[in-house]
């Protein structure tokens, strides 16, 4: 089976987003995605994945993921990253279409037939601008431009308690918030006052005096702060009892992450903004994190997410699947989460998968009592819906065989 063609396909209406097929000379295609930096990914796709992989095997998945290794760029999650991922999730679910079997089957068989969920409390349209270097992360919050119904960002800002009982009455039993962000831009992250952090936690106390212990709380600061000031936040949430404080500071000087977790009381999570095995090797070796959280379209694919897991494992470290982009990236965490046996609790959107997700495909991912498992079908189980392409704010590109040993670029436009 002869891979004939690569084909990319971008959204104006979610320009973060990037869809990557896979094509062969049987018919088969297989779908995968990224998120962040999409027109570089397109170019990366293009450019220079298209003319190793046109006329190889396309079910030498293990040889594609090892020479799609550039000379730079390849272990972080940069863009060239990032295209190798969704090569890899596409060509991963191009063999379950072969064999007709789930991924989940495919890398060895599921140890869970289901997993629990916690719900990150973003609004429908949260990330979703092009976010732009020197903004500070609230500016791509966009609350209240999508459904009301969920806009858990806003309600997490001025209503968590009445948000938690919303989320206890559909069986979810944890929630993601970020609050502390809103005081970053003014010290760079550097300090945060007395009152910012007495006004910030009442909302975590908030929850605590109406629903108790019912609900987990994860916290999540994105990086944004300087080590002493991290660790002024983690003290004073140490009575609202989270369930892990995530990102504290950069995640990319384990050195400094292993300090933050000498001092904090709380467990720490790392790592979504990391890129393969090496960069989490790191992490691991420095004992910097109790919880390793990757995703599967940064970190270099299936393959790379199945290998950082079980090195976490060895280190008996718990992992979690990272969530907050796409349909199919949420589906590939969700089958890597159900297989890997240190898999302990996957992140969803409610927001996303209730709302924009159906925009895109025929059957986004389902959360039934605050649990998810595989879609049904053979690969992944995305398919894009009907009529998609077509669609006016699609920009689709095209590489395929030129006949002669060459590669041809076509490209078109709906607007």
């Amino acid at each position: 089976m002869i891979i004939t063609a690569l084909r990319t396909v971008r959204y104006e209406k979610f320009p973060n987003l990037i869809h990557v097929l896979v094509e062969t000379d049987e018919g088969v295609t297989g779908l995968g995605e990224t998120f962040l930096g999409a027109a570089a990914v397109e170019g990366w796709v293009h450019e220079n994945a298209a003319p190793y992989l046109i006329g190889r095997d396309a079910l030498a998945i293990e040889a594609h993921w090892q020479q799609l290794k550039g000379f730079v760029g390849m272990n972080s999650s940069s863009a060239e990253n990032r295209g190798r991922s969704a090569i890899d999730i596409a060509l991963w679910d191009l063999f379950g279409h072969v064999v007709d079997q789930p991924l989940v089957q495919l890398l060895g068989g599921a140890v869970r037939e289901r997993i629990r969920v916690y719900n990150t409390c973003g609004g429908p349209f949260y990330a979703r601008n092009i976010p732009i270097a020197g903004e500070v992360s609230t500016n791509n919050w966009q609350l209240g431009d999508g459904d009301d119904r969920y806009e858990d960002l806003q309600r997490f800002m001025e209503a968590p308690a009445e948000l938690a009982r919303d989320l206890l009455d559909s069986g979810i039993t944890g929630m993601k918030m970020w609050p502390f962000d809103v005081w970053v831009a003014e010290s760079g992250g550097h300090a945060i006052s007395a009152p910012q952090i007495k006004q910030t936690v009442r909302l975590f106390e908030e929850i605590r005096d109406a629903v108790g212990d019912e609900m987990d709380l994860y916290v999540d600061l994105h990086t944004l702060w300087s080590l002493p000031a991290a660790l002024r936040i983690s003290e004073a949430l140490e009575d609202v009892r989270p369930a892990w404080i995530e990102d504290p500071i950069r995640s990319d000087d384990p050195g400094a992450l292993a300090e933050f977790k000498r001092h904090s009381k709380l467990r720490v999570c790392a790592g979504e903004t990391l890129g393969t095995r090496w960069s989490f090797r790191d992490l691991l070796e420095q004992r910097s994190i109790d919880v390793l959280m990757c995703d599967p379209v940064w970190v270099g694919g299936v393959s790379e997410a199945r290998r950082i897991a079980a090195m976490a494992e060895a280190y008996q470290t718990p992992v979690t699947m990272h969530d907050c982009n796409g349909p199919v990236q949420l589906s590939t965490s969700i089958h890597l989460s159900c297989h890997l046996a240190n898999a302990m609790v996957q992140e969803s959107v409610r927001a996303y998968y209730l709302n924009w997700y159906g925009e895109l495909v025929e059957a986004p991912p389902v959360v039934v009592d605050g649990f998810t498992a595989p879609p049904k079908g053979a690969g992944h189980g995305i398919h894009l819906r009907e009529g998609l392409l077509e669609e006016p704010g699609t920009t689709i590109r095209t590489s395929r065989s030129t006949g002669n040993g060459g590669v041809a670029i076509e490209g078109s436009a709906n607007r």
